[in-house]
C-alpha cells in the first residue's frame, strides 16, 4: 500500500507541474486509486488535451475513477466534457459518482465563459 500511496503523491506532484503525458500513462493503471489519483491530478491542467484525456476516466469501470474525473472537468472548466458529466449526473449506477456528476454539472453549467 506504501507504493501505491507514494505513486499517489507523485502524480498529484505531475498534476501540478502539468506534466499531462504522465498522467495519461497512469491513467492506465490497473489499480483503480491510480486511476483515480491521475484524474485528480489532471483537474490541476487547464487545458483542452486534459479534458480529453478525462473522457475516458469518465466510462471507467470504477465508480472511484468516475467520480474524480468527474470532479476534474469541473475544475478545469471542461465544457467539451459536459454531456459525459450529464450522464453520469443522471444515469450512472453507482449514488456517490451520480452526487459528485451532480455537483461537476452544476459547475459547468453556472461558469460564464
Amino acid at each position: 500500500m506504501a507504493s501505491v500511496d507514494a505513486t499517489i503523491d507523485k502524480l498529484l506532484k505531475q498534476g501540478r507541474k502539468g506534466k499531462l503525458k504522465d498522467l495519461i500513462k497512469a491513467s492506465s493503471s490497473n489499480v483503480d486509486e491510480i486511476r483515480a489519483a491521475a484524474a485528480t491530478a489532471m483537474g490541476f491542467i487547464k487545458t483542452y488535451e486534459s479534458g480529453m484525456a478525462l473522457i475516458p476516466l469518465l466510462r471507467d469501470p470504477s465508480p472511484l475513477v468516475r467520480a474524480s474525473a468527474a470532479q476534474s472537468v469541473a475544475e478545469i472548466e471542461a465544457k467539451h466534457c459536459e454531456e459525459y458529466v450529464k450522464k453520469l449526473a443522471f444515469a450512472d449506477s453507482d449514488p456517490t459518482v451520480r452526487e459528485c456528476a451532480r455537483e461537476a454539472f452544476d459547475k459547468l453549467r453556472t461558469r460564464v465563459v
